[in-house]
This record gives structure tokens, sequence and C-alpha cells, in this order.
């Protein structure tokens, strides 16, 4: 008997062994696999129609999100359509009717995911009224309705209508206009339940940054949403990082992390470094990442908001992280080049801390991305002119065009295929070389 109770003792001590270490290692791993949450929204070969209103119409916020993901997924195809139209509500507008937009902008480019951006209009710049919510609502289950019937298996993003600035000036009448569209939002967001939707809230970031950023600079928060309604460039990036953090954006582009001290690679995430080495002048090593950064409109004398909106909000770090780690380097200043070429100048204690290197334009990694954002700009203003400029004027009801008109649209189609085949190549991430020296 005492054999076997010994036996059962320590058959139950390695039983509790065996499972505090499987409670040990496997919080970590849970910590990792919560922190990759959801995989990515969009799937290889993808075809995504931005629906929207004048916001939309803008082609920016459907920009940064195009390039975000041309840039961080460069092995995969992906083909976005921009189908917004200025002054457009759930009924139509100046393109036509919500049934001749349906199926003149979204339906013959057989999209596997759409996102639709109404509401700005559909309140009518004014106080909560119930009667006109009620036809908004209406109207957009009939949107809603029509995309599940003709594309049952597409998937759809909801945006609410993004802010209305009552933050940086007055609001026109008590309360604000701004408050009607929370109102609309909640029913967005009612129907993305009920119909199976994504929901993107793009209000309430827009809200809270122009409340940041009027605390830090009144005069250039204004500038996020110029008139009130059209965001410029740095609100417009709000807006994708909503959409992109509702689809489960991954935050990181490339981590690298240097021990001088012992001259390794303490980690690598999002890149391979190879030939760490001493120099007679410093460090230096070859890295190649998996995907190029986030490239946004940074001009320091263009884009203030943009560069105003990145410091109040965290999408550096949740959408755009691409660091550079480097422990163990003395006190003092310290030139960064990369390829031979010096680039920034720095120093320990910053490298120490990390440095940002999406937020250095001078980087060859950062130029390579901004070379996309021109190309995803170029084959969308291609689109533009073959549906608006060509197309548009012959076929306002989604009349046959003639041939002549068919051949000049299948021309710009053509040109624009080739530019985001030009997109694509160009997002393709190549090995560079950085080099840290003291600068004595």
């Amino acid at each position: 008997m005492l054999v076997h109770s010994r036996k059962r003792l320590f058959w139950f001590i390695t039983a509790i062994l065996v499972l505090t270490q499987a409670v040990c290692f496997a919080e970590p791993a849970a910590r990792a696999g919560h922190a990759k949450s959801e995989p990515f929204y969009l799937k290889d070969g993808d075809r995504v129609v931005f629906y929207g209103d004048s916001i939309t119409d803008q082609r920016q916020y459907t920009t940064y999100i195009e390039t975000y993901c041309v840039t961080r997924f460069p092995k995969s195809h992906f083909t976005f359509v921009h189908s917004g139209w200025g002054g457009d509500r759930v009924t139509g507008g100046g393109g036509g009717p919500i049934d001749v937009r349906i199926k003149r902008d979204i339906l013959p480019y057989k999209p596997t995911v759409i996102t639709i951006c109404l509401g700005m209009n559909d309140g009518s710049y004014r106080a909560f009224d119930q009667g006109i919510y009620d036809t908004y609502i209406k109207g957009y289950r009939h949107i809603l309705d029509t995309l599940k019937t003709e594309l049952p298996t597409a998937r759809i993003t909801l945006l609410t209508a993004p802010a209305y600035d009552d933050i940086t000036r007055a609001p026109g009448f008590p309360g604000g206009y701004n408050a009607t569209l929370v109102k609309y939002g909640a029913g967005v967001a009612d129907l993305a339940k009920e119909y199976k939707c994504t929901l993107a809230d793009t209000n309430a970031p827009l809200v809270a940054a122009l409340g940041e950023a009027k605390s830090a600079d009144a005069e250039l928060a204004s500038k996020f949403i110029p008139d009130r309604v059209h965001p410029g460039h740095g609100g417009h990036m709000i807006m994708a990082a909503a959409v992109l953090k509702a689809w489960n954006a991954p935050a990181v582009v490339a981590d690298i992390d240097i021990d001088a001290g012992r001259m390794r690679v303490a980690s690598a995430n999002g890149t391979k470094v190879r030939g760490l080495k001493r120099t007679t002048s410093g460090l230096a090593f070859t890295h190649t990442d998996s995907a190029l950064p986030w490239p946004l409109d940074r001009d320091p004398a263009r884009d203030k908001d943009m560069l105003l909106a990145l410091k109040v909000t965290d999408y550096e770090s949740t959408l755009n992280r691409c660091m550079l780690t480097v422990h163990g380097l003395a006190d003092g200043k310290y030139a960064l080049k990369v390829d031979g070429t010096e680039v920034a100048q720095t120093t320990g204690q910053a490298l120490g801390a990390g440095l940002d290197l999406a937020a250095i334009p001078e980087l060859p990694i950062n130029k390579q991305a901004s070379e996309v954002l021109a190309l995803t700009r170029k084959h969308n203003d291609l689109h533009f002119k073959r549906w608006r400029q060509v197309q548009f004027p012959v076929s306002k009801n989604n009349e046959a065009v003639p041939a002549d008109v068919k051949a000049q649209m299948d021309d710009l189609d053509k040109q624009d295929a080739e530019a985001a085949e030009q997109q694509h190549e160009a997002a393709m991430p190549k090995p560079h070389t950085i080099e840290i020296i003291p600068i004595l």
C-alpha cells in the first residue's frame, strides 16, 4: 500500500509540474497569437470596389488603403476600383439613381470586397431628424439587399460617415452636425451586425485626433478637415487607418534589433539580416525586408497636417512599425548610411531607444514606397478618366456605349492594368546595406 501511495504521489507531482510548464509556455504563445489576431481581411486575388460620396471621390483614404495593401503584401495580387461620386446619398446623386450607380459602378467589376461610405450628405447638414434618418436606413437596406442578391459571396465593409468638424470650429447649431452623424453611424453599426458586414468607424478616430491636434496646434488642426466636410491628407490617413484596423492589418513592416556589444542580431521581424560585422568606422549589415513601409504624403512643407496627424495618433506603431534598434553603442553622434549614402544623423541614445525608419523620407525603402504611391495615383487617374470622362457622358443611365467610345474605354483599361502591374512590381522589396558610423 505504501508503494502504491508513493507511486500515486509521484505521478500527481509530475502531472502538476507538466501542467505548470504548459501554462508557463502557453502564456507567451497565447499572447503572440493574440498579437497576430485574425488574418488580414483581404485575400490574394481579391477585387475591391470603394463606393461612396465625395469623400470617397477624393480618392485619398482609398489610395492610402490600396498602397498599404500593395506594399505590405507585395506577393499578393489585389485589384482596386474607386467609385465615389460627389454629393451621393443612399438614393444616388449626380452619377444617377442608386440602382444605376450599382449596376454601372460596382457590379461590372465583379468585386469580392466592397466598402461603402455614405451618410455625410444624407443627414442634410441639420440637427437629427427622424424622418430623414428613416429614409437613410431604408435606402441603405436597399443597397445591401441588392448587393447581397447580385454578389452573394462578396464581403462588405461599412464605414461610418467621417467627422464633420465641430471640434476646431464652433458648431453651426446646438449640438452640432457631427452629433447627427454619430447617430447615423450607430444605425450603420446595427446594419453591419444585421447583414454580417465588417464595420469601420471613421468618425470617432477623426474626432479624437481633432481634439488632440487642437491642443497641440489649433490652426493646423483645422486643416485636418479644411471645409469641415472633406478631409486633408492627415484626415484621410486617419480614415484609412480605421479601415485597415477593422481589416486586422498587421503592424510590422520590419523590426531589427542589433546587440552591438555582442555583435549579434537580437531579433529580426519581417526581415532577413545577414553579414553583421564591425567595420573600421562602425558596424554594418544587409537586410532584405518582406514589405515596404506604408507610403504616406510626408512633405514637411506641404503635408504638415499629415505629420501632425501621425504625431497625435498611434498609427506609426500600430500600422507602420519599421524600427531599427541598436543596443550597446557608446554615447555620441552617428551617421546612418544606406547603400553608401548618408541619409540621417542620430545618436547612440536614439538608436538604443529605436529609430523609426518609416519617418526618414531619404531612405531608399521610403523612396521606393513613394514610387508605389505615385503609381497608385496614376492607375486610379486612368480609371477615373475612363469612367467619368469617357463612359459617363454617353452612358448616364448605363446605356450601351458606341463602338468608338468602347474602344477608348478598352484602351484606358489597358493603360490602367499596365500601371497597376508597374505598381505591383515597384512594391517588391530589395536588399539594402546599412552602416552606422560614429561622427568624430
